[in-house]
């Protein structure tokens, strides 16, 4: 019975992570932890061994939503490489800083972030993109509806935004895009179909370093693994293919709630621990 609610909390959790940009990872770590203490299920699995568990599950995520996203060119590479240069250290240093977690205090101040995260997204409408004067690139797209998008990119922005993200990533398992797809499009007006595809993009990467690191860690049960990945793949084609088919003010809403509801869940989650 549990094998297969590992395959539909990977399917659930890509599906989901893939449309909006987020990996997956603030669902499955969620849901495994409290499983973990308040079931008899997965009674084995720690907060760092769910980290582990998730990490492996998002890279499979990633790099289904990668080849579904190439298909429809809804992902900025440059952009997104250089997202992963600032990303790419924080990752190591947030794996690194996992181990010394204490899961109560860090889970609280998480889901204060996220849903101060979201609520600073409701007034995207009205906060205007920066425009500073420092080297920037422009970028369009054509979304399904035939409008064009215009959007300009400062690496020196992007860059220490990346790395905060890739902290976030490694400590907590997660893909990290509930900082990064909503601050490209904070920051640069990127379109929310584009921020959530390089932003999987940009995690793939990082959740290929966190793998490795958390390999090393031993945090990893591979049986679960096994279950979660076929659901988390999956999930990876299908949030590409229904988000081609929503307006992104849709995908924005999804956001939002997604943040709300899971930083809810962890703060409620710090005073159960």
């Amino acid at each position: 019975m549990e094998w297969l609610f590992l395959f539909c909390i990977g399917f659930f959790a890509a599906t989901l992570g893939s449309i909006i940009g987020l990996g997956g990872g603030i669902i499955i770590i969620p849901v495994l932890t409290f499983m973990s203490q308040h079931t008899g299920f997965f009674n084995e699995i720690t907060p760092q061994c769910a980290v582990g568990i998730s990490t492996v599950t998002i890279v499979m995520t990633a790099l289904s939503a990668f080849f579904a996203n190439r298909k429809k060119g809804t992902i900025a590479y440059r952009m997104g490489i250089y997202l992963f240069i600032g990303a790419a250290p924080g990752a190591f240093l947030g794996a690194f800083a996992n181990r010394f977690l204490d899961f109560s205090e860090f889970s609280f101040y998480y889901g204060v972030f996220l849903i101060v995260a979201a609520g600073i997204l409701m007034l995207k409408s009205r906060i205007r993109p920066l425009h500073l004067k420092m080297r920037t690139y422009q970028n369009t797209y054509i979304d399904n509806q035939g409008m064009t998008h215009t959007y300009i990119y400062s690496p020196i922005i992007g860059i220490p935004l990346a790395f905060c993200v890739g902290f976030i990533s490694g400590i907590f398992g997660i893909g990290g895009g509930t900082l990064l797809v909503p601050g490209m499009m904070l920051f640069f007006g990127v379109p929310a179909i584009v921020a959530a595809a390089t932003s999987m993009f940009v995690i793939l990467g990082t959740s290929v370093l966190n793998t490795v690191q958390q390999i090393a860690y031993d945090h990893i049960i591979w049986l679960y693994v096994l279950f979660l990945i076929p659901g988390a793949w999956l999930g990876g084609i299908a949030g590409p293919y229904i988000s081609s088919k929503i307006k992104g003010r849709t995908i924005v809403i999804l956001l939002q709630a997604t943040m709300i509801i899971i930083g809810i869940q962890f703060i409620v989650q710090s005073f159960m621990e």
